[in-house]
């Protein structure tokens, strides 16, 4: 597959691909870092056709920084293990600096993660639906405006308690 204006294509060894399109004002841009091809591209398409911006897609930790880098996005929507052998943890502390950025984990071994609030806001348990993916991110957006949400939680989703609790 030939390379879009410059963007990398996808390989079979890394899948980091930038949007292509220019940021939409006003949209919430999300960076995607999820080592199975399959769902990163469900989750990219679900949330394009749902109003928000998807800055890219990043398979592992060094492709997501860079990416985060590169767009600052928004949210993140951060597999914790990924395919180098990286964690979605690291990810999130290497984009530390990016000002109210989102963090929201997802994981098929929620029961052995022990994550506090230090390593983002939220963690939705795999598999999950696409739905509840949209309610998680909304809430992810309600805890780092105003720390608190009145939403209805999704099954399989946690908010990630103070360190101290933990």
């Amino acid at each position: 597959m030939p390379a879009l204006s410059g963007v990398p294509h996808r390989t079979l060894g890394s899948i980091i691909r930038p949007s292509v399109v220019p940021r939409k004002s006003g949209a919430t841009s999300i960076l995607i870092v999820e080592d199975q091809l399959m769902i990163a591209d469900m989750t990219e398409d679900y949330l394009l056709r749902n109003g928000y911006e998807v800055c890219g897609i990043a398979r592992t930790v060094d492709e997501a920084v860079a990416l985060g880098l590169l767009h600052k996005p928004d949210l993140a929507v951060l597999d914790l293990r990924l395919a180098d052998g990286g964690l979605g943890t690291e990810v999130a502390a290497q984009l530390e600096s990016l000002t109210n950025l989102g963090i929201l984990y997802v994981t098929g071994n929620m029961s052995e993660v022990v994550l506090t609030s230090d390593n983002g806001h939220a963690c939705l348990n795999k598999p999950y639906r696409l739905v509840d993916l949209m309610v998680a991110l909304e809430i992810v957006i309600e805890l780092v405006d105003t720390t608190l949400t009145a939403l209805p939680l999704p099954r399989g989703f946690r908010i990630l308690p103070p360190a101290a609790i933990a």
